[in-house]
């Protein structure tokens, strides 16, 4: 290398290679203690770990995300607010919604579905908080858009006149009590045949063969006696000749003459006993016969049988049919369009142990002898439910009555979930909700089954969606909350709704719903006071209001979450009522004059009119007047006042509808 180069070289490079040089890992020494420190901190931090705070930052981030459970609960238990002057994780309380008994808490809270607080009891405590009703073996309660998606529909329970449709394939049999066996009374020789070939029709009377009974001694010696007595003057054994002549086919008209001539024709002539056809020939012209010989079998196929057989389990609906001659229907397969009318004769004693059967008698007319012996025939036969179902003892007085005009209450089998050993159906106890009643039904009529116990009159029930309903009151606490709510359960005019994507029930009609089940003068008494008195809440809002006694005075609660509070200060809560009674009066009385002030800017005749009709035709439950001066509409020719313009093209969409509860709500007034 050239002394130039050596030169030209950096000074800092110089000092680098310089023998005392330790790899730059000492300060200079002409810093002060300041700036050594100052250069150390620059050189490990700043510079030489630079890399290593990023991947310091990653492992950080790292840890966060793994731990991230623990650092919340630690957080929750460090944040956690304290009541009472313990925390709740503690506390041998819990807290619980008794309209949603699934809702529990171990703090004080609101519950998610109805904001109702939440009452407390202590744990493991069900007694105070009774989750289901005596009878009511499941309780859900969806969302209306569920509601709606799901397509629930429900169906008053009701009294029906139900039949039992019972269908027997049979044969067809003779009328054995329109049958008639001739035989020979007497020995004799057949001398000539007039019915000589089977299956010919035959009148009652007419002759059909004659026989030569010279050959029979027994009659020959009868008429011996017979003149014999009669030249004697002996009467009685006159007469006993002439009961054994009888006996042997002869007529009193043979006889008499045979006493007037002396002679007796030795030919006797065979005769129907019935109408009917020759099923059977048994002789043949010169063939001798003797006394009891088959001559001839005759059926009258005017009436046939038809012989069917019945299943076991239909055998209840025939106790007292034989005794009240049900009609029945028949149809044959040679004459498909064509019934056969006829009624229910007999039930055969004993049960075929092979097929599980037993025979069933019918009597059915056969106009035309259209239905042949030996023809396959259905039988059809509808039978009162009355017959099949008894009532129990506890019936009420209604039950007797509609059941001896042959009505039973009925639920239609699409509302019946059947486990084998168990029936449920669902109710409508508030809108919504729903509860799992187990029932006792009779057996299946058509659509429906007649009810023994377990639902009453006018109840409805779920129609379509039951086992949807079912299911939910299966899902966990957990999940049903996703639901609305849901509690454990057991292992014609139909209502449905028309699903929206964001919509709510109508308080209104849920309210409506819960008051209905209060008794006349409770009702009246909850309208009046309107609100709960504790959490101010309408009453019917959160189910069946709850009454209490408070110094005399009935006081409605919306729930039994309110008892507590209520008994507490009952002076203060009977104030609250009166204020709160105090200033609703006022404030009807601002709204009732505002409504005449409205109803003053009509027309007189008008104004008499809208006084006439009161509430609005679309909106019912709205006053007019309440919300300005009425609209008026001509419908058909007739004034028509409408709480405001939004009705009007509602009440022209169905103008009869719109008329008719005009009508009503006159009636209504008068």
């Amino acid at each position: 290398m050239s002394e130039h180069n050596l030169v030209s070289r950096p000074k800092d490079l110089d000092i680098i290679q310089t023998p005392n040089d330790e790899g730059g890992l000492r300060a200079p020494p002409e810093l002060g203690t300041l700036g050594k420190a100052w250069w150390w901190f620059h050189f490990l931090i700043l510079v030489k770990l630079a890399r290593l705070r990023f991947i310091a930052v990653l492992l950080a981030i790292g840890v966060v995300l793994a731990k991230w459970d623990l650092l919340s609960a630690w957080y929750d238990k460090l944040t956690r607010p304290v009541f009472g002057g313990e925390t709740a994780v503690y506390s041998d309380t819990e807290y619980w919604c008794p309209m949603h008994p699934s809702i529990v808490r171990d703090h004080p809270d609101k519950c998610p579905l109805c904001a109702m607080p939440l009452s407390k009891r202590k744990k493991g405590d069900k007694q105070e908080g009774e989750a289901l009703p005596p009878g009511v073996v499941g309780r859900v309660q969806l969302t209306p858009y569920k509601v709606a998606v799901a397509g629930i529909a429900t169906a008053e329970v009701s009294y029906r006149a139900l039949t039992h449709g019972l269908q027997a394939v049979g044969l067809v049999e003779f009328d054995e009590t329109k049958q008639a066996h001739i035989a020979s009374r007497q020995k004799g020789r057949i001398v000539k045949l007039f019915v000589n070939t089977t299956g010919q029709m035959v009148e009652k009377g007419e002759k059909l063969a004659l026989i030569d009974v010279r050959y029979s001694s027994e009659l020959m010696v009868t008429l011996e006696d017979l003149q014999r007595a009669r030249n004697q003057g002996n009467r009685s054994y006159e007469d006993m000749a002439r009961k054994r002549l009888r006996i042997f086919d002869v007529d009193e008209k043979q006889i008499d003459d045979f006493l007037k001539t002396g002679k007796m024709s030795t030919e006797m002539t065979i005769v129907s006993p019935i109408h009917g056809h020759v099923i059977k020939k048994y002789p043949r012209e010169g063939n001798f016969v003797d006394e009891g010989t088959p001559l001839y079998d005759v059926a009258d196929l005017s009436t046939v049988w038809i012989e069917a057989q019945v299943y076991e389990n239909d055998l209840p609906f025939l106790k007292d049919a034989v005794e009240k001659k049900l009609p029945v229907v028949a149809v044959a397969e040679g004459f498909p369009n064509r019934e056969f009318k006829g009624t229910i004769a007999f039930v055969h004693p004993h049960l075929d142990a092979a097929t599980r059967t037993r025979m069933v008698r019918f009597n059915m007319d056969n106009p035309g002898h259209e239905l042949a012996p030996g023809v396959w025939a259905t039988v059809r036969l509808q039978v009162p439910i009355t017959q099949a179902v008894s009532l129990p003892p506890d019936s009420s007085a209604t039950q007797k009555e509609k059941y001896h005009a042959g009505e039973v209450l009925a639920v239609s089998e699409r509302a019946v979930i059947d486990t084998g050993s168990h029936k449920f159906v669902y109710r409508e106890s508030e809108p919504d909700v729903y509860e799992g009643l187990e029932v006792e039904l009779g057996p299946r009529c058509g659509g429906y089954y007649p009810v023994i116990r377990g639902i009453k009159e006018g109840e409805r029930v779920v129609t379509t969606g039951s086992f949807l309903i079912d299911a939910e009151t299966r899902l966990t606490a957990g999940a049903s909350s996703t639901y609305f709510g849901a509690s454990g359960g057991p292992h014609g005019d139909h209502s449905t709704t028309r699903a929206r994507p964001s919509m709510t029930r109508d308080e209104d009609s849920k309210v409506r719903a819960a008051l209905a089940k209060l008794s006349a003068e409770d009702r009246r008494l909850a309208v009046d006071q309107k609100t709960c008195p504790v959490l101010g809440g309408p009453l019917g809002a959160m189910g069946v209001p709850v009454s209490v006694e408070l110094e005399g005075h009935k006081v409605f609660l919306c729930c039994k979450g309110c008892l507590t509070k209520a008994k507490a200060d009952p002076k203060g809560l009977l104030a609250k009522l009166a204020a709160k009674k105090s200033a609703s009066k006022v404030d009807e009385s601002a709204k009732e004059k505002e409504i005449l002030a409205n109803l003053a800017k009509l027309a007189p005749a008008d104004r008499r009119s809208a006084e006439e009709q009161k509430f609005c035709p679309i909106e019912t439950r709205t006053r007019l007047g309440s919300m300005d001066v009425p609209f008026v509409v001509e419908i058909k020719g007739r004034k028509v006042f409408l709480c405001c313009e939004a009705c009007k093209e509602d009440a022209l969409k169905e103008p009869e509808k719109t008329l008719s509860q005009v009508e009503k709500l006159k009636a209504a007034r008068k």
